[in-house]
């Protein structure tokens, strides 16, 4: 409704400044009976069409200047005058005709049937008064030869809207245009990516766990703190496999970005720290709240800030006790890794750098936080806060 009152509300103000300048003039021409019936039903039919000139704009143009002939002819023979306004709502209705006539066979033939009118016109004229003060000429010419002038100011204006529309669809087509090649050239970026990560990571991972196996079919060869290394090891490598053919899948075709493994959640919390105490580590795990309500997509980020943090604990303080606490308070999911002071000496050079960054967005995506740094006994605390209303629920 309030979309529709400014139309409205334009539609009047138009009809209204359009025919009602004839009324107000006409007193000042010609106050007799047959001059005011003349005018008032050229303004009826003037109401009804200038509503209507959007949608048919040569009929309009036509019927009114129809209606406009036979109340000047009318007033006329009754020797009444109209005011020179009149002409008023023929001159918009000719502006519309420019503007919305967009077929010029109708066009050409409103011309010819107003011509035709005209003549008509000037011959009843002739015929139903005497007097030649009654009778049109060159006031009625000075009235109508201005005229041609509103239709080319509504032929430029529909002009000017149809090269402004082109021009916003040809940079719409642009934009298109630009967005496609930017996908393909994300798409083949993609793939050279994913063909790099299988020529290097994934040949490498595969030896690993080939590696692994071997050294698992000849365990009675080995120790004992030897053999729970190599079965974490080759658990450890399946599982990195699995994960890497989903990145890889998912790289080369967005559209087929259903991983063929589970998506690791907070269940599966207490492998992943079997995990990290086979390859030597000590970690303690406190839960707390509605775990299995969490939303699937805060659980999986949750599950990979614990991986990376435990990752980074092995990485820069082997050998440190780990704590990990999961809390979900309030619709608000807390997760905390604390590990202490490393117990030998870290090696060099390892990691890349981007555990904590890959963390902070993951999070992020979610509208949670990330906090982490030293903590005052020489460890490093992680602490990300999730909450649920990103997760889609």
């Amino acid at each position: 409704m309030d979309g529709r009152w400014p139309r409205w509300g334009a539609e009047a103000g138009l009809v209204v400044l359009t025919l009602l300048p004839p009324l107000l003039s006409q007193p000042y021409v010609d106050t007799c009976g047959a001059a005011w019936v003349s005018l008032t039903v050229y303004e009826a039919v003037g109401v009804v069409v200038l509503l209507l000139r959007r949608r048919l704009p040569a009929t309009a143009f036509v019927v009114v200047f129809g209606a406009l002939l036979a109340a000047l002819v009318g007033s006329a023979g009754a020797g009444a005058k109209l005011s020179p306004l009149v002409f008023l709502p023929l001159a918009v209705l000719l502006y519309n005709l420019g503007n919305h006539g967009t077929s010029w066979r109708r066009t050409v033939s409103a011309v010819l049937g107003v011509t035709v009118l005209s003549v008509a016109g000037v011959w009843l004229n002739r015929m139903t008064t005497d007097s030649r003060d009654f009778q049109g000429g060159l006031d009625v010419l000075a009235a109508l030869a201005p005229m041609p002038l509103a239709w080319a100011m509504g032929f430029a204006a529909r002009t000017r809207q149809e090269l402004l529309a082109a021009a916003e669809r040809r940079t719409a087509d642009a934009r298109r245009a630009q967005a496609l090649e930017a996908a393909q050239a994300t798409q083949r970026e993609r793939t050279r990516i994913a063909g790099e990560m299988h020529d290097v990571v994934a040949h490498s991972l595969t030896l690993l766990v080939v590696h692994a196996e071997t050294l698992r079919a000849r365990g009675s060869e080995l120790p004992g703190w030897a053999r729970a290394q190599v079965d974490g090891l080759a658990t450890a490598g399946r599982q990195s496999s699995g994960e890497l053919r989903d990145l890889l899948r998912m790289l080369r075709d967005p559209a087929d970005a259903v991983p063929l493994r589970p998506v690791p959640d907070l269940g599966e919390l207490d492998t992943l720290l079997d995990s990290h105490r086979a390859a030597g580590g000590t970690v303690d795990l406190t839960t707390g709240g509605r775990l299995e309500s969490v939303p699937g997509p805060v659980q999986s980020a949750a599950y990979r800030v614990v991986q990376e943090a435990l990752v980074n604990a092995r990485r820069h303080a082997p050998g440190a006790p780990v704590r990990v606490s999961v809390d979900d308070v309030a619709e608000e999911l807390r997760c905390e890794v604390v590990n202490g002071r490393a117990a030998r000496r870290a090696t060099a050079g390892a990691g890349v750098g981007l555990g904590l960054a890959g963390m902070e967005e993951r999070v992020g995506a979610l509208g949670g936080e990330l906090t982490a740094g030293p903590t005052g006994d020489g460890g490093f605390r992680v602490v990300a806060t999730m909450p649920w209303e990103h997760a889609g629920v």
